[in-house]
């Protein structure tokens, strides 16, 4: 149990650098770009992990439907909006609304699933809420006003927690380490076309690799 605990603290620390990281990329690459690549790249990642690992194998026609479907939050929205979002607002408040992630998702399991909230959950819920309102509202100069930044971000967290529902009501039979990848690689391609639709110039990408 210990050790699984270390593994998501080792976890969070890696998703909060990331979003610093993108806060940066951001400034000099359009963000859906950005999002479209980097993306493509963490799920080839987990694909071939796995394969070493023996667990990679082709999806069924029913999982390939539920994969497009979950893909569309997990991937393509929630990506997409906190690229986006994090190009209209701060690191620092991006990290305080993402802290609001499993609040979301237990409210929305409570009301989808109909998952019961006992007193103790529920006076975390408040407190966390409360914490997450005061530190992005309030800054050093008082209240401040919302950004679309942050109601991107904020919209991007909504969808990822969203999909956390639809994966625990649809339960698919698939290993949900084979579904991460193939939802990041299917999930990248429509990123990326949308990013031909909407920003300019998809060769800047290769400003990362100093070319």
């Amino acid at each position: 149990m210990k050790r699984i605990y270390i593994l998501l603290l080792i976890v969070m620390m890696m998703w909060g650098f990331n979003v610093s990281a993108i806060k940066v990329l951001v400034t000099n690459i359009d963000p859906i770009l950005l999002t479209s690549l980097r993306v493509f790249i963490a799920g080839v990642g987990v694909l071939v992990i796995l394969y070493f690992m023996k667990i990679l194998r082709l999806p069924t026609k029913k999982e390939i439907l539920i994969i497009l479907y979950i893909s569309i939050f997990n991937v393509i929205a929630h990506h997409a909006f906190m690229a986006v979002g994090l190009k209209h607002t701060s690191g620092v408040n991006t990290g305080l609304i993402v802290g609001l992630g499993p609040l979301l998702t237990m409210v929305l399991s409570t009301i989808l699933l109909s998952k019961h909230v006992t007193i103790f959950k529920g006076f975390g819920f408040f407190l966390g809420f409360t914490g997450v309102i005061i530190t992005t509202l309030v800054g050093s100069g008082g209240v401040t006003t919302v950004s679309i930044g942050d109601v991107l971000v904020f919209l991007s967290i909504v969808t990822q927690a969203f999909s956390f529902i639809l994966i625990s009501k649809m339960n698919p039979d698939l290993d949900p380490r084979l579904l991460t990848g193939y939802m990041m690689v299917i999930g990248s391609i429509f990123i990326f076309l949308i990013s031909l639709g909407l920003e300019s110039n998809p060769a800047q990408i290769l400003r990362l690799f100093d070319l």
